[in-house]
């Protein structure tokens, strides 16, 4: 077979196209990295409903709905039920936060600013007891009925 330099060259790039990583195929399909975006987008504050326990001392926080605004309806429970006065979620880029704050049973002015990781399926960060004036790194499991 005698192959010309054009036909060799049309080759060498097919050849070369489909061996890059991250290359679009010949059907039109994006890379990975361009697709990624997308995948993350799909996170929805709706992620957050559940009931979510804290390991180190059994603090639960359940959370029953999440309105369009962000508002949850949401409890705490040490292990009596104590009501949020805030409770809000919201989406930051790919990254589902959501913050209460206590007022009632000796918690007055308390915090928790929490980040979702659909990875682990966790919320963690960052407990701001306020009476004390501490903050204290925790996350929160998600309890499986």
């Amino acid at each position: 077979m005698i192959m010309t330099s054009t036909g060799f060259a049309a080759i060498i790039g097919i050849a070369l196209t489909l061996a890059l990583p991250g290359a679009a195929t010949a059907q039109g399909t994006a890379p990975a990295a361009e697709r990624a975006p997308a995948a993350a987008a799909k996170i929805s504050l709706d992620a957050l409903k559940g009931v979510w326990v804290r390991p180190d001392g059994g603090y639960t926080i359940a959370i029953r709905s999440v309105a369009a605004d962000g508002r949850l309806e949401a409890m705490y429970f040490n292990p009596g039920q104590l009501p949020f006065s805030r409770a809000q979620a919201a989406l930051d880029g790919s990254t589902l936060r959501a913050s209460f704050e206590l007022q009632a049973g000796g918690y007055a002015g308390s915090t928790y600013d929490l980040t979702y990781d659909a990875e682990t399926d966790r919320l963690k960060g960052v407990y701001y007891q306020a009476v004390a004036k501490q903050k204290f790194d925790v996350y929160f499991v998600r309890k499986r009925q």
